[in-house]
């Protein structure tokens, strides 16, 4: 009998029975052992970023160059806000962007009010526009971040406290590309300038670059090509501009590009033409893929549907800069991700292989700038044996003893 009983206990049923009890056993195990479920972090309210843009009216490009994107800068900071909201998700974070586009001759102080007190101003305009915002009562608790202006005075003896830089200035891009051309030992520079003031602005950046690193401008010339067909003239008229004494490098300070890109192969002699046109300095570029890039390009072309420019990361870096700080916080006050943004520990990726800062004496972000051409990158500057007791990165620009500035009332 009690065989029979042992035996009925180790059939089908008996089986079932113990693995009943030890299945109960275990889900009551894992009740007590699993951790109660993270409770997803509390929304806090949006943190508002308003981007501000002047139209400005360019002339037609010649030689069916792609004319310069109507939404660029714009189109980088709504990449910018993608990014942010992605990420900041993950702490309870949300970001807004109020985009304001004034059209040329318009007063651009009157976007501020429409920003509904937006504490973080991107803003892609020229230099007038900038101070003009950063000098109003109303912007006196915002941070702007100036992604479309190049000019040296804004980062010199017309900097602001408030007013970061993004976009490299004109004599970090100067900087970029004749530490590349003593690395090279292209040192004899003969230079063309074109007629604006920001072709003159250019062509100063470049003669201060070559004092700084040893280079020499051994003649320069103007050009203006208002009136003149280069289409069917270029071969003789630049070959008139481009003599002179012996030279290794042809630079070239075009900003509009009215000029420059017939330069290239109709130089007096067989010489690299550099700048504005041909090997170019610039903080981004079609052919940038380094440093995991290719998914920062592959992003954006899905959002604008064409290549990144330098506007467009500056207007996307801009934008990251602000949401990144804010998750490092874990918080969408105002304030603390001003202050934040302000201090010297502030640092933030950029997809150019190193942390990028501001600097605490003039607000600019010290980066790597590119020297490339339409199809690849040459050079990421600082290039190698360019050093400094700080970081590579303020061999570019102004560095600390050679900034006017002293709205910042520090130095790093």
């Amino acid at each position: 009998m009690r065989r029979g009983r042992s035996q009925r206990r180790d059939g089908p049923s008996g089986r079932l029975l113990v693995r009943l009890v030890l299945a109960a056993g275990l889900v009551g195990l894992s009740a007590v052992a699993a951790p109660p479920p993270r409770a997803a972090p509390a929304q806090q309210p949006a943190l508002a970023i308003h981007y501000i843009e002047r139209r400005v009216e360019r002339p037609k490009p010649l030689n069916n160059e792609p004319p310069v994107p109507d939404d660029a800068g714009r189109a980088g900071a709504q990449l910018g806000l993608a990014d942010g909201n992605a990420t900041g998700r993950f702490v309870g974070l949300r970001f807004s962007l109020k985009t304001s586009v004034v059209e040329p001759g318009a007063d651009l102080r009157a976007a501020v009010s429409d920003g509904e007190g937006a504490r973080f101003l991107v803003v892609n305009a020229p230099e007038a526009d900038l101070l003009a915002l950063a000098d109003m009562p109303e912007t006196r608790d915002a941070v702007l971040l100036n992604v479309g202006a190049p000019d040296v005075a804004l980062r010199d003896r017309e900097c602001r406290a408030r007013l970061l830089h993004v976009l490299p200035s004109r004599d970090m891009l100067a900087d970029a590309l004749v530490q590349l051309l003593a690395f090279k030992r292209w040192t004899r520079i003969l230079l063309v300038q074109g007629p604006s003031a920001g072709d003159a602005a250019y062509a100063e950046a470049l003669r201060r670059s070559a004092r700084k690193f040893g280079a020499r401008i051994v003649a320069e010339s103007t050009f203006d090509a208002r009136g003149a067909d280069l289409r069917d003239s270029a071969l003789r008229e630049f070959a008139l501009v481009t003599r002179g004494p012996e030279h290794d490098v042809v630079a070239v300070a075009d900003e509009a590009g009215e000029f420059g890109p017939n330069l290239v192969y109709n130089t007096a002699s067989p010489r690299p033409v550099v700048g504005t046109q041909g090997l170019s300095p610039a903080a981004w570029g079609r052919p940038v893929e380094a440093w995991a890039a290719v998914q920062l390009q592959e992003r954006f072309a899905k959002l604008a549907h064409r290549p990144m420019g330098p506007v467009d990361w500056a207007g996307w870096m801009a934008v990251h800069a602000v949401t990144e700080a804010a998750t490092q916080l874990r918080s969408a006050d105002p304030e603390a991700v001003r202050r934040l943004l302000l201090s010297e520990t502030f640092e933030v990726g950029g997809f150019k292989g190193r942390p990028l800062s501001f600097r605490a004496w003039n607000g600019q972000l010290r980066q790597p700038v590119f020297v490339l051409w339409p199809g690849a990158v040459v050079a990421a500057a600082p290039v190698e044996g360019f050093l400094h007791r700080r970081t590579e990165l303020d061999t570019l620009g102004l560095d600390a003893p050679e900034s006017a500035c002293r709205a910042f009332g520090g130095s790093r």
